[in-house]
């Protein structure tokens, strides 16, 4: 495999990484109606500020949120609105197993 398509692969697998926890995912789902600041964005999740911190890092480093400064608030933004749509489509697949699973267990 030529190392230009290894590079590219390794960089989708970081974002797919950093898209892999719960808590990350309720930001993603979160930011996509429209930018939140880190308090609105701990009070949505329910834990603390320094946990919320370390995931929107993990997620600003992957290309997924940006971010801007406004007086003493941090708001987050979603850069990769393509995640939405994967979010959505994983769900989607989701709820067909869970319904095919209750139809088998209800015959």
């Amino acid at each position: 495999m030529p190392s230009r398509q290894r590079e590219k692969l390794k960089l989708k697998a970081e974002v797919f990484k950093a898209m892999g926890h719960p808590i990350r995912l309720a930001i993603i789902e979160m930011l996509g109606k429209e930018e939140k600041c880190v308090c609105e964005i701990v009070g949505h999740v329910g834990t603390d500020t320094s946990n919320i911190s370390k995931h929107l890092s993990i997620l600003k480093s992957a290309g997924i949120l940006t971010d801007r400064k406004k007086g003493l608030k941090v708001y987050y933004n979603l850069a990769l609105p393509c995640a939405l749509d994967f979010n959505r489509c994983v769900g989607n697949i989701i709820l067909e197993r869970l319904e095919a699973q209750r139809a088998l267990m209800a015959s």
